[in-house]
């Protein structure tokens, strides 16, 4: 099993900036791909950044040029700089990874249990 702690919400104005955190824990074998989702209010969980273990990154059209992904694989632990937050940022922040429990076995998800983010003045 993998556990996801996320941290770093809060609530922050516009044009403020957070950073979040996530650290995977348990046994496994790799983690291959770390990253954030999000559901704000009213609307579908999306896609915001993620990251593979050779550093490739991926972001939401929303989110490019303000949030940015990294990871620490000695830590098994992703971050999510986001600056020039908006209103519309505000939402629950979910970490992923995708997880190798054994060389030979399929990849698995795991979900965080999200961190509320809310971008208010």
């Amino acid at each position: 099993q993998v556990q996801l702690v996320e941290s770093g919400g809060g609530l922050v104005q516009p044009g403020g900036s957070l950073r979040l955190s996530c650290a995977a824990s348990g046994s496994f074998f790799s983690i291959q791909v770390m990253g954030w989702h999000r559901q704000a209010p009213g609307k579908q969980r999306e896609l915001v950044a993620t990251i593979q273990t050779n550093s490739v990154t991926d972001y939401a059209d929303s989110v490019k040029g303000r949030f940015t992904v990294s990871r620490d694989n000695a830590k098994n632990t992703v971050y999510l700089q986001m600056n020039s937050l908006s209103t519309e940022d505000t939402a629950v922040y979910y970490c992923i990874a995708v997880v190798r429990s054994t060389p030979w076995k399929s990849p698995n998800t795991y979900w965080g249990q999200g961190t509320q983010v809310t971008v208010s003045s």
